[in-house]
């Protein structure tokens, strides 16, 4: 079967709300008529003006991070159903800066996606390995671990409509791009992994991106590559240089 490629923005902590609605206006007749399913996924205080900037377009805004918990007394996050009536269709969840910098564990992230699923969000489900444990050769150990825990629990309804993204921490905002035969490999792992756990059908439906440094000069080679299906983009995605990425044949 043929999957839909995905191309989807991480802005991180970059554009406040009026440069976030200029930019995705300015990136729609960019973008107007991708083969690519087109994701940008905004800081929370951009969602509003962003999904209203994106109306009537092929652009899908989607988030950066939620809570697993549907409401309550936990100052400075954000519900799955806030994100949800604001127009978000997608989230980013595990990323490695959440990670490293927020203490973010596998749990943590397997919750998240149970209520992104629970709230009919599609969860970006990151993972990746740094440069030491590449070094160390356990690169596939750690992917297949956080997968593992990150899919605790889920459906093969649910695996099906997954975005994993992997994303080497190495390669991450440094301008090292893993070579399409690395980045090959372990969407490939990924995808067998998928396999085991849900059987064939599943794994060969559930979408697998890249991401790190992809640029418009990296990005045909990498998503020609037969298990990765588009591209967590990060830095590029701030430019109009998106819109060459989406276009990427």
């Amino acid at each position: 079967m043929s999957r839909r490629m995905i191309i989807a923005g991480n802005w991180k902590m970059n554009k406040p709300p009026s440069q976030a609605a200029e930019f995705i206006r300015q990136l729609v007749p960019l973008v107007a008529d991708a083969e690519a399913e087109v994701v940008c996924c905004v800081p929370a205080i951009d969602i509003v003006p962003a999904v209203e900037a994106a109306k009537g377009s092929n652009i899908r805004i989607g988030a950066e991070n939620m809570y697993f918990e549907e409401k309550g007394a936990y100052t400075g996050e954000i519900a799955p159903d806030m994100l949800v009536d604001a127009g978000v269709s997608h989230v980013i969840l595990g990323h490695s800066e959440r990670r490293e910098y927020f203490a973010e564990t596998d749990e943590m992230v397997n919750r998240k996606v149970k209520a992104a699923f629970a709230h009919g969000l599609i969860p970006i489900i990151c993972c990746g390995e740094t440069l030491k444990q590449r070094e160390q050769g356990i690169t596939i150990d750690w992917i297949r671990q956080q997968i593992k825990i990150a899919f605790q629990d889920i459906t093969p309804e649910q695996a099906a409509a997954a975005v994993i993204a992997y994303e080497p921490i190495w390669a991450i905002g440094t301008g090292k791009v893993a070579t399409s035969g690395q980045a090959q490999e372990v969407c490939h792992a990924i995808r067998q992994l998928m396999g085991e756990l849900y059987g064939p059908e599943v794994a060969e439906q559930v979408r697998i991106q890249y991401g790190g440094s992809v640029a418009p000069a990296n990005a045909a080679e990498l998503f020609s590559q037969p298990d990765i299906d588009g591209g967590l983009v990060g830095g590029a995605s701030l430019k109009p240089d998106f819109g060459q990425i989406v276009h990427w044949k």
